[in-house]
């Protein structure tokens, strides 16, 4: 009889979901809904349904994520268990990336950053600087709460128009102050500044700050591996921004594929 485990990462805003049939994944899902415990249900049903399974063919589920807090039963009948989110991004950033070990930084509505190698896994800490930030504060900017909304606008941005760089405050380039740096995100903004103009700075400024958090984090550590997951590891602007970083400090940023799922990932390794 085939074993089928669900991973699902009950997030503060999405639900992930990660289907594996006798240790090998059948499907990944996202779905956002407006409370957690409905968006997780409806992810369950969505994956099942889509590859032809039912609720009885499921053996075990593993929870993990804020949201899993707000499930106290046993889904459906199914035997239950709660994983410790960042045990899971741990365990799933390195079965995408097949490193050995890697701080592991899960960009979601807000960031964790997760030590993580072959025989331990480590919380390091964490920031409020995230998806939310970005939701928030186009929200108030600019009237859109949706994130591809945001991200398509902020591809015609222009950071010159919101930026402070180094180039704008010193004559000459310093060796680690490179001209196209930037010194004050928002420390420049026109009045003339467009909504996508502000989109993209709002993204950068976001990025930036995980930047500058991740290289402190691994400033008295001998690895110089990255992975990013979450789904701001999506973003388009997360590889230019980040790019930088690496050519900066000389840390190696990897986003792997299905990023988005690490977690979900990660919480059926135990199965």
């Amino acid at each position: 009889m085939s074993k089928i485990v669900l991973g699902i990462d009950v997030g503060g805003s999405t639900t992930k979901i990660v289907g594996q049939k006798d240790g090998k994944c059948f499907g990944m899902l996202q779905v956002r809904a407006a409370d957690q415990v409905t968006s997780m249900y409806g992810a369950i049903g969505n994956l099942l349904s889509k590859h032809g399974f039912a609720p009885e063919n499921v053996e075990k589920i593993y929870l993990t994520g804020v949201g899993a807090s707000f499930i106290n039963e046993q889904i459906y009948g199914i035997e239950t268990k709660k994983v410790n989110e960042f045990t899971a991004i741990g365990h799933g950033a390195l079965s995408l990336t097949g490193l050995d070990e890697a701080l592991i930084v899960s960009m979601g509505t807000g960031t964790a950053f997760v030590r993580a190698d072959k025989n331990e896994i480590t919380h390091l800490g964490g920031s409020g600087v995230g998806g939310g930030t970005i939701i928030g504060l186009a929200e108030r900017m600019f009237g859109k709460n949706d994130i591809d909304a945001i991200i398509a606008l902020a591809e015609n941005g222009n950071l010159k128009n919101t930026d402070l760089f180094v180039s704008d405050i010193m004559c000459n380039e310093l060796h680690s102050l490179p001209a196209d740096l930037t010194a004050a995100n928002f420390g420049k903004i026109k009045s003339t500044a467009s909504d996508p103009d502000i989109a993209l700075g709002i993204i950068n400024m976001v990025f930036e700050t995980i930047g500058m958090l991740t290289m402190f984090a691994l400033k008295n550590d001998k690895i110089n591996e990255v992975v990013l997951t979450g789904t701001l590891a999506t973003f388009p602007q997360a590889d230019t921004v980040f790019s930088k970083f690496s050519k900066l400090m000389g840390m190696k940023y990897t986003i792997p594929g299905d990023a988005i799922f690490a977690t979900a990932l990660g919480a059926t390794q135990l199965s």
